[in-house]
């Protein structure tokens, strides 16, 4: 993913609700709260298993860096389509030859797993497989691959605790655990070409270009990306705000309830390249991101990010819990509808 300037506009309108608030009464002013305050009644819904998503997490970065046309990228594939096989209904291996800003030709899978295939109602959740191949945000070996433990495989191993528990907990909704490849090759910051735009996420942008079913579509989507960091902060991203706002405050009402707000801002942060930019554009399935902000952070991102920190250290188990469990109530909820 890639990073934009942050947005200013919740800040203006902080300031119109306090003016409205210091005009409008004589009492004195109450802290504002911008989350929504309507009870949900969350229904019932299978327990995330934290500990399994910790250890898939921990079976990905064995294979080490997961970058195409590698020998740990086709080992990771093989272990995922197998895992996901005994599971959903259907797995797709996309295959596509994908070409990098430098002009490398990446052998690339995008794959799909799908629950109840023949369902019209469905709900796309998604996250990228692959791993970055380069440490351009390090300061020591900045052309080696990372293991990518929170920037890769976190989003997968929740997608993986969830694909388990829909096959011991069924839902009559479709669902599909759709795996992007190639999302992390894009230019790096140490590189002296002119800058290249759409050169992250060419998984995604091949599968919006090539669906693997013919027109493919779902109620909305859910893009996993950097969702296992101790003490991770997840906020409204621009993208998801633009494209998916409604579908965006329905799930963080529902992370809300489900006891995990300290985790879920109601900040709104920038705009940032990611899958679900062209899954919106092109696809038009309006799909938000959950992705982890660092206010403290230059970037916006973790102190892992893309560095060669990013092994298990920047995994926890608890967060690993808030947003495993925060999607799975989310597919829970929409199956009661």
């Amino acid at each position: 993913m890639e990073h934009v300037n942050f947005n200013r506009r919740l800040q203006f309108v902080c300031l119109g609700i306090l003016l409205l608030l210091l005009f409008s009464c004589k009492t004195d002013p109450k802290p504002i709260d911008l989350a929504p305050q309507a009870a949900l009644r969350l229904v019932e819904a299978p327990s995330f298993n934290e500990d399994s998503a910790y250890k898939y997490v921990l079976m990905q970065v064995q294979f080490g860096p997961r970058v195409p046309n590698t020998e740990g990228h086709e080992a990771a594939k093989n272990y995922l389509v197998n895992f996901l096989n005994d599971y959903a209904d259907t797995v797709i291996q996309q295959q596509a030859k994908v070409k990098a800003f430098d002009g490398t030709i990446l052998n690339a899978t995008n794959i799909i797993a799908s629950f109840n295939p023949s369902a019209s109602k469905r709900i796309m959740l998604s996250a990228h497989c692959d791993t970055r191949p380069f440490a351009d945000q390090d300061s020591d070996n900045q052309k080696e691959p990372i293991l990518g433990a929170n920037d890769g495989a976190s989003g997968v191993a929740v997608l993986m605790e969830i694909a388990r528990q829909l096959y011991l907990s069924p839902v009559e909704i479709g669902v599909d655990v759709v795996l992007f490849d190639a999302e992390d090759y894009g230019q790096p910051y140490f590189s002296e070409d002119p800058y290249m735009p759409d050169s992250y996420c060419l998984g995604s942008q091949y599968w919006a270009k090539n669906l693997h079913v013919p027109n493919y579509t779902a109620k909305f989507g859910i893009l996993l990306d950097m969702v296992g960091a101790p003490n991770a902060v997840f906020t409204h991203e621009g993208t998801s705000v633009s494209y998916a706002n409604d579908y965006l405050h329905e799930v963080w009402k529902i992370a809300h309830a489900a006891g995990f707000s300290s985790q879920f801002s109601y900040l709104q942060t920038s705009q940032i390249t990611d899958d679900n930019l062209y899954i919106n554009k092109i696809v038009r399935i309006p799909t938000i991101d959950i992705i982890q902000y660092d206010k403290s952070s230059e970037s916006g991102f973790g102190w892992y990010w893309h560095t060669h920190r990013d092994n298990m250290d920047a995994i926890d188990k608890n967060t690993l819990k808030a947003v495993g469990q925060t999607v799975l109530q989310t597919v829970y909820q929409e199956n009661s509808k």
